[in-house]
């Protein structure tokens, strides 16, 4: 038997300016079951990040309803995003957001160390992280000393570190190279797998989108189910 993860019901997200009123998100629906790989594509603009976004307690809804686990995401209080966001989800997105100033092991380790967890038990956790992704050499580098693939697959470790139920992944290999592309896609993927986690997943990328359990896009605000064999390369 399965289990729903994500329940979105009638979903619609509107942005209002002076001079116009656009709604890009209109009655939208999506279940998404426990340990599955989810992968939704489509035209840019379409909304595929906004989706995510609301998804991720970072953008909120115009109307309807989003159930993650036991979290109401469309009434959280700013306290309740905070816990949503650190233990039932793990984040990638297109730009690694490492710090700077901070090791790779530093940057996989703190969100842990910041949500409770003892230094030693998240330093451990993270060194094991690193170790998945093939790191364990470049732990102790800066940001700015790791190469582009080096540091979003540092940014995979740290989506891990808090052993979330749920990961969101918008375009997490847009601003590589073919190759690194494709180890960060398979690494990403392979993870999930290893550490059972469910993944919804932004790409532009049909050999990534072709890897899902599941393929969405979005068309007119709606959610369709989708095939990446057709999508362009």
């Amino acid at each position: 038997m399965t289990n729903e993860i994500v329940h979105i019901e009638n979903l619609e997200k509107t942005y209002v300016s002076s001079s116009e009123k656009l709604t890009i998100l209109k009655s939208l629906n999506l279940s998404v079951e426990e340990g599955s790989k989810a992968v939704i594509i489509g035209e840019s603009g379409s909304g595929k990040s906004t989706l995510l976004n609301i998804i991720g307690g970072i953008d909120t809804a115009t109307a309807g309803n989003v159930l993650c686990g036991k979290w109401d995401v469309t009434s959280l209080d700013e306290d309740s995003q905070a816990e949503y966001r650190a233990h039932f989800l793990g984040l990638v997105f297109q730009f690694h957001y490492l710090l700077k100033d901070f090791t790779a092991l530093e940057n996989v380790y703190l969100p842990a160390y910041m949500a409770g967890v003892p230094k030693k038990e998240a330093v451990e956790r993270a060194r094991k992280l690193l170790a998945d992704v093939d790191l364990t050499a470049r732990a102790d580098h800066l940001p700015s000393e790791l190469s582009g693939g080096e540091r979003q697959r540092t940014a995979v470790a740290r989506a891990l570190i808090n052993n979330p139920s749920l990961i969101l992944a918008d375009e997490p290999t847009g601003n590589l190279d073919p190759s690194n592309a494709q180890t960060i896609g398979e690494m990403l993927f392979s993870m999930a797998e290893k550490y059972n986690k469910t993944l919804i997943l932004v790409t532009h990328d049909r050999h990534l989108a072709a890897r899902g359990s599941v393929c969405y896009t979005i068309q007119d605000g709606h959610l369709v189910q989708a095939d990446p064999s057709g999508m362009k390369s």
